[in-house]
């Protein structure tokens, strides 16, 4: 069991156009590798009998909305998680329609990895090049570009590699590191665990074992140490009657006892005392753990503040430069109120102009029509109330990162990533 627990986690959002074969791609991958139940597997054949078909729709296993199943369409971002003997996977599965790019958005904020599906019969899309941007500006390390459908062009090389050089011209406008193709039938199970004996001439890798031999060790940011302060832990119990705990989860970074620490925003400073978990204390922790730090010193700490290296610290700000993704029907009014989530900080902001409007099929930037609808990625400056602790998002996912809040009705209107 603890081996279970100790293997490494793979986060991946899926994206394509609409029936590419997203949902059969997934439950492809969830039915080679073993990972479903008889009784799931039982109620999927049998709906697949249902409908006439000849061969059992593996994208049953997926869809989970039914009256989108009626449909045959995907709506929201839908969680798989799946594992094999070599890694854990969580995937979030998005919808392929134009109008829902903020469902990309929000279930590739903390992938390792996107997966982008082309149909082989139709080449790159408008969509394709939209999801590939989305990924590229969400600076996601890694992308499968997995050309589907196969089977319906007959398993032609030539149609692989025209699809591969034309999105590999794309992508050098693009900042993804690494990048991998792989020729597909997720219907037939070409090349998603096991090999294809149909496409002899494709000499790379299947789907799974790319999936589970990526190395994502270097995905975090071990560099520039930042804990954001969560909650304060004080037992008051006979046996821990001191104990002073600061919890929260790194977000980036090494910190170990012994190491001296500033906190933001008052800037004093102080050693590390001891790093806590539930199976005792440790002698270094990093980037994704969550743990309980005690300090030397008795300082005055509360939540939203963060712990940083004396010598490596980010931005303390209250103007922000931002890519803004808005996720909401309503645009955003002129000086309108915003509550801004910061790591485990929390200010109010408006946004004070609108730079620029990216066109996402062409990357140009529209500069004489500012006005945001949803689903726009627009360059626009904040101004908050109180400072930030900000790093850019090109160095730090996570405290470069931010969402924006709507005062009044609570909901969550954009999501950003400061520049």
């Amino acid at each position: 069991m603890e081996n279970y627990l100790d293997m490494e986690l793979l986060r991946f959002t899926t994206a394509g156009s609409v029936d590419d074969g997203k949902s059969t791609l997934i439950g492809r991958l969830l039915y080679d590798s073993k990972t479903i139940f008889e009784d799931q597997l039982e109620a999927v054949e049998k709906s697949s009998r249902q409908k006439g078909l000849e061969h059992v729709d593996l994208s049953l296993l997926t869809d989970g909305l039914k009256a989108e199943r009626e449909q045959g369409i995907t709506i929201d971002v839908a969680y798989r998680y799946f594992a094999t003997p070599k890694r854990k996977f969580i995937i979030a599965d998005t919808p392929g329609h134009i109008q829902y790019t903020r469902n990309m958005v929000t279930g590739a904020s903390t992938a390792n990895l996107a997966l982008i599906l082309v149909d082989a019969r139709k080449g790159i899309l408008e969509q394709t090049r939209r999801h590939a941007f989305i990924a590229s500006l969400l600076k996601i390390p890694h992308l499968i570009l997995c050309v589907n459908k196969m089977d319906l062009v007959d398993y032609q090389a030539e149609v692989y590699a025209q699809i591969v050089t034309e999105f590999k011209k794309f992508a050098a406008k693009l900042e993804v590191p690494d990048i991998h193709f792989v020729p597909i039938s997720a219907l037939k199970g070409d090349n998603i665990v096991n090999r294809s004996p149909r496409m002899e001439w494709f000499d790379g890798a299947t789907l799974l074992y790319l999936l589970e031999n990526i190395y994502i060790g270097s995905d975090y940011n071990h560099i520039d140490c930042r804990f954001p302060v969560q909650y304060i832990i004080r037992p008051h119990t006979t046996e821990h009657h001191d104990y002073r705990g600061y919890a929260g989860r790194i977000v980036s970074g090494v910190f170990k006892p012994g190491d001296e620490v500033s906190v933001l925003p008052s800037g004093f400073s102080s050693k590390i005392k001891s790093i806590d978990t539930l199976d005792g204390s440790l002698a270094e922790a990093f980037a994704p753990m969550s743990v309980s730090i005690t300090l030397e010193d008795d300082l005055d700490i509360s939540r939203g503040d963060m712990l940083v290296r004396s010598r490596n610290q980010p931005r303390v700000e209250q103007d922000l430069e931002v890519m803004l993704c808005w996720l909401h029907p309503k645009p955003p009014q002129p000086r309108a109120k915003y509550y801004v989530m910061h790591t485990s900080r929390e200010a109010r902001a408006i946004i004070k102009e609108v730079v620029y409007r990216m066109d996402i099929n062409t990357l140009h930037r529209i500069t004489d029509q500012l006005e945001i609808q949803m689903n726009d990625i627009a360059r626009v400056s904040l101004r908050t109330t109180q400072p930030l602790f900000v790093d850019s998002y090109r160095k730090n996912r996570y405290t470069g990162s931010l969402i924006l809040v709507d005062e009044a009705s609570n909901e969550t209107v954009a999501a950003g990533m400061i520049i």
